[in-house]
This record gives C-alpha cells, structure tokens and sequence, in this order.
C-alpha cells in the first residue's frame, strides 16, 4: 500500500435524489428459503430465492425469537463442496451485498455450524453461526462480469452451511472511490454517534446498518439544533446519522473510538469518519477545532465542522488491526472539545481473483446447456481452489485453466456440444454415459488433449480423422457398436478394439475359408468310415443269413461243406470298402488343394501325395 493518507472532504449542497436514482434500479432482496413475496415495515420489497438457485432445501426456524420476516426461514445445502446464488448485475457497477444467518435451530439439533462464504470465486469470510443471533456480513465492490456469485461452502464434516438472506444495493459510483476496484471492501463497523436507534432505509437510500453508539464513561451524547442537514458528502451518510454525535466535557479531554471491528493481524484499511457541528457557535468566542490521530501519531489537518452541514474525513493506504487506536484532539486555538457523527470502518480483501479463463468460463457454460443435470454446479469453476467443482481439474494459476473434465457416469445423453474454446484440456472422460451422435472432430484438434475416454456410449459413425491420425491422442471408444472406423468406406462394426488402435483403420485383412473347410470335412470323414463298417456289418451278417438258409434247404450243415462262402464274401467287401475310402480321400484332397493359397499348393509335391495314398491304402 501506499504511504498513509487522512483527507477531508467537503461538499456543500449537491443533489440527493439525483445521487440516489442508481440505488433505486439496483435495489434486490431476497428471502432465503422463502417463495413469498413482500414488502416489510421499513418498506423493502422481499422475493423468494427459487429463481436464484439451483440447490438447497428450504427450512423454517424452530426459535423465531421475535426476528424479522426473513429471518424466519432459511436454506440449506447438504449436497456438493460449494453452492452459489446467481443475481444479475452490470459489470463495472459498484455494489453493497449483505448476507444474513439465523440458525434458529432449524434441525432441531442446537448445534451452530461453521462455514465459509465466497464471492466472485474469492474466499469471502468464515461464518461462526450462535444458536440465537442474526449474523451478518456487508461488502462493497466492483462488480466484474455480468452477475454476482455469492457462494456458501462446507469446510468442516457435517456442517451444513445456510443462508437466511441476501440483500444487493447498487452504489452511486462516486462513493468509496477511494479504493482501488480489484480490492473488496469487507465492513466491520458503522456507526451513528449518540443515536438511539439504528438507521437503515428509507433514511439512508443504500440500506447501510447504522448502529447507535453504546454509553461511555465520560463521553457526552449531544443532538444537533440545526433544522436540517443541507450538504452531503461523497459517500453519502444518511442525515439522521448527522443529527447527532457524541464529544468530551472538556476540551482538554481527547476524545477516544473504542472498537473498530478489525481483524487482530495487520490488514489494509479503509476508514470514513463524518462531521457536522450540533449547535450555532458565536464565531467570535466559540472554536472547535481538533485533529485526528491514529495510534497517537500521524495527526490529520485541522477539522472544523460546519453547522448545518456535514465533513467527511477518509483514512486510506495504510494497515490497521484491532489494536488500531484512533483519537480526536482539540487544536491548542480550539474553544470545544471535539466531536464526531458517524463513522464506518473496512478492511480491504484483495487483489481479486479475475475468475478462471473466460475461454474455459464460455466451454463450461456450452456443456451446462446441454447437459441440465451439469447445471447443479454454481459459481467459478476452479476457484477457490479448495471448492472447484467435482468433475474439472484445474490449474494454480492466478487466472487458472481447466485441464481435465471428470464426466463419466454422469447420465449425459445426447451429442456433445462445442465446446473447443477450452483449448488447455488435457484428459476428457466421459466414458460410461448415453452419448449419441457422430464423435465432433474439434476433439481432435485440441492443441493440449492426450487422454480422450468416450467408451460406453451410444455414438455411431466414423472416427474423425483429426482423432484417428493423431498420433499424440489416446482414444477409447469401446461399447460403442454404432461406432465404425473411418475410412473411405464406413461399416458398422463391433468395437473390441484396444485404446491405441481404435478408429485406426477402414480396411480388413481376407480371411482364409481354409480352417473352416478342414473344421467341417474332418468330422464328415470319420462320420463316414463309421457308416462304412457298419455297413459292412450289415453285408456280412446278411450272407450269412442266406448261406445258412441254403444249407437248410439242401440238407448240408456247416462251413466245412460251404467252400469260400463266408471268407470270399469279406474279402469283397473289404476291397470295395477299400476303393470306397480311397474315393473319398482323393475327392477331400482336391477341396482341400482348391481352397489353399498358392503358396501351400507349392509345397504339395508328387511324393508328398504318394506318401499321402501309402498311408491311406494301409489304413
């Protein structure tokens, strides 16, 4: 930061109303929880937040505990690391967003939780719920893209984060110009000196929580006589805030700030103090005058409040803690003790994250519109890092890129959507999903993608060549039996290919009819040498019969009177059984020599083929 600045400021008599019109166009508040819609007593217009979210359950507190109507009911996210409400806002405009938290035991189960909140892909705060208070954060910051993303986060086993209400109220851009705008300004004190109740809208057009100031021993509570407050200053305090203040007995006596909110480690600072005098001095007696010191040193120019009219005084570019003092000291010409109105206090988060690439942001947001059941992950995708989403791998860079996407068995149907702008993937998985249609070619093109897993689906047609004749892509497109490989010509085909050779090729080897030919004719010719013998059985037993018939018949009994009956008739048969077998080997060789290759009926030579017959004649 730069060295340290304390600044007065003073604007008489500008425009209120025109300086509010901004507020008013940009003036959201949402009831957690809720589907109402309804105007409150402070005449704030509340909607339900169905249109803002995606996730969540909506529950009602067990403790109302006489809590305003918002806080009455709740949501809560039990499901995914972080999930974000999605409010329209115009980017560059400068905006205060609220959250507010009432646990109220909704679960019945009196146990607080703890979260973190996150805005714009920032780490906002880590929110310490009690079991009765409202808990409340405020920032102000520059909107830089097209919506605000207020995102809730579980950061320790079963504590479910919640929400009970958020409030967006656009600024006019020339207040907190202090500050530069990659900076979020977190709020963590404002108060309105000697009041007596707080101040919030309508008396102050943006809706800012003005707090009264406790009682302190030796510190006086005085309210101003002046009919109105006629000057406003650039950020724009409410005017009942200016109507009162609280200041010393004496003006020897400093006047002390006790609490300014701060964290206890050191963190830039940014802190607006208002003046405005209570009471119409005789400018030839009456003086007040006074200076500011922070950590009693480092004193401001002198501060003379006007009567009827407000100072503003900012303190930038330094560090503060809660060990920060700050005090008011009367000048040694001053007459009165000093005083102060109203003052607010931040600390500055930042730089800011510009969110990660917009290339992947447009990819990301092509495959969510596809795919619905995508749509349930909410706000940056990549940061902070603790809270990507589930199915993305990001890089730690500043502005980071997404190189992987984790999207197998995610019930995905239908093609796949153009998402070639993400341009730094690495590893696409989205194996195991109902993926239809023709593989997009871009894959291919991918300048960074070395793993690319589609097995499982139900896609169909040619591999695209940028896939197929990258040598640098690992494909797996198993499972998939529409899918065919390209080529000049495109059949379907089953698809048992291996990762490295899938989609490779169009063109299939001839195979050879050879082995079913030999698998059919083996078996056919032991089928028939078994027909054969029992045919020769059968021959046999019948000559038999008739010899033996005849012998009856002529009266002769016996082989011995029978000369060559039974054993010519075998040796007949056995011959013709002979030529029968030899037919059929020489009609199976020549099946066999019309299906063999050139090259197998080279190596068929005239011995070979006697040595064949030797031993089919010696069977």
């Amino acid at each position: 930061m730069a060295s340290s600045s304390i600044v007065v400021l003073l604007f008489p008599l500008l425009a209120l109303a025109l300086l509010s019109a901004l507020a008013a166009d940009n003036f959201l508040s949402i009831d957690c929880g809720s589907s109402d819609s309804y105007t409150d007593k402070n005449l704030i217009n509340w909607v339900g937040d169905d249109a803002f979210v995606q996730n969540g359950k909506s529950q009602v507190v067990q403790i109302p505990n006489g809590v305003s109507q918002e806080m009455s009911t709740l949501r809560v996210f039990t499901t995914r690391k972080k999930n974000c409400y999605s409010i329209d806002a115009e980017k560059g405009a400068q905006f205060l967003v609220r959250g507010s938290f009432y646990y109220g035991n909704y679960d019945k189960k009196s146990a607080p939780p703890s979260f973190d909140v996150l805005l714009d892909g920032n780490f906002f705060d880590t929110i310490q719920t009690t079991a009765e208070d409202v808990i409340y954060f405020e920032a102000i910051y520059v909107a830089r893209s097209g919506s605000i993303q207020l995102c809730l986060a579980q950061s320790k086993p079963n504590q479910f984060p919640f929400i009970s209400a958020i409030e967006i109220r656009g600024l006019d851009p020339t207040m907190y110009s202090h500050f530069e705008s990659n900076y979020m300004m977190v709020n963590t004190r404002r108060v309105a000196f000697g009041a007596t109740k707080s101040i919030r809208y309508p008396d102050d057009g943006y809706d800012r929580y003005w707090d009264p100031s406790g009682d302190v021993t030796g510190i006086l509570k005085v309210t101003s006589d002046a009919l109105g407050i006629d000057g406003i200053v650039e950020d724009q305090p409410p005017k009942l805030a200016m109507q009162t203040a609280i200041t010393t007995s004496k003006t020897s006596q400093p006047l002390g700030i006790i609490g300014n909110g701060l964290p206890s480690a050191e963190v830039p600072i940014y802190i607006t103090m208002f003046f405005s005098e209570v009471n119409l001095l005789d400018s030839s007696t009456d003086v007040r005058s006074f200076q500011i010191f922070i950590d009693d040193k480092n004193p401001s120019d002198p501060i003379i409040p006007i009567y009827g009219g407000v100072t503003e005084m900012y303190i930038a570019n330094r560090t503060g803690s809660s060990k920060t003092s700050i005090s008011l000291v009367a000048t040694t010409d001053s007459t009165l003790p000093p005083l102060i109105n109203a003052m607010e206090v931040y600390y500055l988060l930042g730089p800011l994250t510009e969110g990660t690439n917009s290339k992947d942001v447009e990819g990301l947001a092509a495959l969510q519109g596809k795919f619905s059941i995508l749509q349930e992950w909410t706000g940056d995708p990549c940061l902070p890092s603790p809270y990507t989403w589930d199915w993305v791998n990001c890089t730690t860079d500043d502005t980071p890129r997404v190189t992987a996407l984790y999207l197998n068995g995610y019930d995905l149907s239908g093609q796949l959507p153009d998402f070639s702008s993400m341009d730094a993937l690495v590893t696409i998985d989205m194996h195991n999903n109902s993926l239809s249609g023709a593989i997009p070619s871009f894959l291919g093109t991918l300048p960074n993608l070395k793993e690319l897993n589609l097995g499982d689906n139900k896609l169909s047609g040619p591999v695209p060549s940028t896939i197929s004749k990258n040598t640098k892509l690992k494909l797996e497109d198993s499972g998939n039996p529409n899918l065919c490989a390209s080529g000049e010509s495109c059949k379907t085909i089953a698809r048992n290919d291996s990762p490295s050779s899938s989609g490779s090729s169009g063109t299939k080897k001839k195979s050879s009819k050879l082995p079913l030919i030999i698998g059919i004719a083996i078996p056919a010719f032991a089928a028939f040498w078994v027909i054969v013998v029992v045919c020769v059985c059968v021959v046999t037993s019948n000559k038999r019969r008739k010899a033996a018939v005849g012998a009856i018949g002529t009266g002769q009994i016996g082989v011995a009177n029978m000369p060559n009956g039974a054993q010519q008739g075998v040796q007949m048969d056995g011959q013709m059984a002979g030529k029968l077998g030899e037919a059929v080997m020489n009609q199976y060789e020549v099946n066999v020599e019309e299906q063999a290759t050139p090259d197998y009926q080279q190596q068929v030579t005239p011995e070979h083929v006697q040595d064949q017959d030797d031993r089919r004649l010696h069977y």
